[in-house]
């Protein structure tokens, strides 16, 4: 049995890889304009004479499959660490309140400012909704880090944060509320997620902060190991569960909230793509669930954008939130089913 694990598993991770870079080529090649393979090609090659060519293949459609594929990652990952943390299958990397900050932020961008009539500030025009979505869930990180440290238990910081997303959102129901037509729609846009809005130069933060952000959830997969049978049996096998915490919380903000305030909140990713990794590993070990669950993630994305840009063909532009949806929903309630079924 072992042995037929031990060839099991890599051949998983790479048929995973070879499906992520499949997806990554398909999606250079789908889109409203058809482009065949050759001419990808002399494009990422230079050869390319066709300056139309090279703009939609560097410009719009390599951007979007690089946000694509770190979104799903990312998101993955920190879901993973969140339900392992909390010990709760339906916790997600927004459990913390990391998406309640981020609209937050958002909705003080383009909901209030307008109402201020100082939206015309330079200063504030140039930081924008991708700076004050991180602005927004960096506050609550730290106030939930603060929190952490004075509560032992863990369950305790899983209600803290929903009630700091329900406050959170009384309050942008509050802006929505009193916010004008122009700027109800343009924070309803962001809400619905995008990954083909982020620019070059976005791109060159993004990418670092969540390869930061991936290193750090890889550091923490001992510590996750040993938080599965719970945080006292934890403590005495001697780990430091409240630097454990912080080092998880860190992870996951840097990946969820830069996730969210880059790309607007993502749903079901996060909560999905990890029990798709249990499901197909068939292990609780984060060595291997971690790099699965990277793994899927990332094909994941790539087959919703696949999906948004086939879509896209008829002239129906669909937010990418409704295709993670569709793919997510099923993997939940398939989760929610089989655990109660083990009962």
């Amino acid at each position: 049995m072992q042995d037929s694990r031990n060839i099991v598993t890599p051949l998983l991770f790479a048929v995973l890889a070879v499906a992520c870079v499949a997806l990554a080529v398909g999606d250079l090649l789908i889109g409203t304009t058809n482009i065949s393979f050759g001419d990808v090609w002399s494009v990422l090659c230079g050869t390319a004479e066709d300056e139309g060519l090279r703009t939609i293949v560097m410009r719009m459609r390599l951007p979007k499959i690089i946000v694509a594929t770190a979104a799903g990652m990312a998101l993955s990952a920190s879901g993973l660490q969140m339900q392992t943390l909390f010990r709760n299958p339906l916790a997600g990397p927004y459990v913390l309140g990391v998406n309640a900050g981020a609209s937050l932020g958002v909705a003080l961008f383009t909901l209030a400012t307008p109402m201020l009539g100082i939206a015309a500030m330079p200063w504030l025009v140039s930081f924008g909704v991708t700076g004050m979505a991180w602005i927004g869930s960096a506050a609550i990180l730290l106030l939930v880090m603060s929190l952490s440290r004075k509560i032992r238990n863990i369950n305790t910081i899983l209600i803290v944060g929903m009630m700091l997303s329900s406050a959170i959102s009384a309050l942008v129901g509050i802006l929505q509320y009193m916010g004008t037509d122009e700027s109800l729609k343009a924070f309803v846009v962001w809400t619905m997620g995008s990954v083909s809005t982020v620019t070059i130069e976005q791109l060159r933060l993004l990418v670092p902060v969540v390869v930061v952000g991936l290193v750090l959830a890889i550091a923490v997969v001992k510590p996750l190991n040993m938080l599965l049978l719970g945080e006292s049996y934890a403590r005495t096998m001697g780990l430091n569960v409240t630097r454990s915490r912080a080092l998880i919380f860190l992870s996951t903000t840097l990946l969820a909230g830069t996730v969210t305030a880059f790309c607007g909140p993502i749903g079901f990713i996060g909560l999905a793509m990890p029990h798709l990794a249990r499901i197909t590993f068939r292990t609780a070990d984060h060595k291997v669930l971690m790099p699965a669950a990277i793994l899927w993630g990332g094909v994941s994305m790539l087959v919703c954008t696949i999906a948004c840009d086939i879509v896209a063909r008829s002239g129906v532009m669909l937010p990418v939130n409704t295709i993670t949806s569709l793919l997510g929903i099923p993997v939940i309630i398939y989760v929610v089913l089989r655990n109660s079924n083990r009962r």
